[in-house]
């Protein structure tokens, strides 16, 4: 039996946020395994700790306790530059609800940032991922000429371009609308599959979750259920309900 590599190890991950008036716990000894060409989407009730677990993944912000490994390595620098900047580059793709896209550079500039800030040759690639995401014929066009779809497959493409270890997507359909978001939903998939990639997808739309491999419920810094996508339920449905039970203990 084939042995699926697990690429992020998260492991008693605690971050706390105090003020002169106030501590907030955001993240509590949160543990989890990421594996080679899974969809982990992650779900919780506002304030639940979901950005700020993205923040530490992407070396954005410092835990105060835990560790992290990728690809069975302990990451034990990377909250302090230049590491962090170095770790970003190098292993993390994002994809966020605004696009991020600047707005002076064309698509495929855009799509080959990345690179261009690695010092590599990118002409290839970028053409591999402007085929992928069905935008040759935008290639020259700035941001301002897209749709917002349009505008958030340059921003996966980006991502992507690098084939990093992990994408963290933070609502990536959360601005678009429901044709669009299963548009976007599918250039996901289609990376996961075909790409082995590794993604962790914060979302607040159970249609959005259903299409994870496994989705991890977070209420008060912690994961309190999980559930495992199957081709044979009704998986919608089923999230729904157990998203329903952590609106109950708000």
């Amino acid at each position: 039996m084939q042995t699926i590599e697990k690429i992020l190890s998260v492991e008693n991950i605690s971050k706390k946020y105090i003020s002169e008036t106030n501590t907030v716990v955001a993240l509590k000894n949160v543990s989890f395994d990421l594996f080679a060409g899974e969809m982990l989407s992650v779900m919780g009730t506002s304030g639940s700790g979901k950005s700020t677990l993205l923040h530490v993944l992407g070396a954005l912000d410092a835990p105060d306790g835990g560790v992290i490994r990728l690809k069975g390595v302990i990451q034990d620098n990377i909250f302090n530059e230049p590491a962090a900047s170095v770790y970003r580059s190098n292993t993390v793709g994002f994809v966020f609800q605004n696009y991020n896209l600047l707005k002076d550079l064309t698509v495929e500039e855009n799509i080959a940032l990345p690179l261009i800030l690695q010092g590599m040759e990118h002409s290839v690639r970028v053409k591999e991922m402007l085929e992928t995401v069905g935008l040759m014929k935008w290639k020259k066009h700035r941001p301002i000429q897209l749709s917002g779809g349009q505008q958030q497959r340059v921003a996966i493409a980006r991502a992507l371009i690098t084939t990093p270890p992990i994408v963290l997507a933070d609502e990536p359909t959360g601005n678009l609308d429901y044709n669009t978001s299963i548009e976007i939903l599918k250039f996901l998939t289609l990376a996961k599959d075909k790409m082995k990639q590794s993604i962790i997808l914060v979302t607040h739309d159970p249609m959005v979750a259903a299409y994870a491999d496994r989705v991890l419920f977070f209420h008060d810094g912690e994961i309190v259920d999980n559930y495992a996508c199957s081709p044979f339920e009704n998986n919608t449905n089923r999230i729904i309900d157990k998203f329903k039970s952590l609106l109950e203990k708000k």
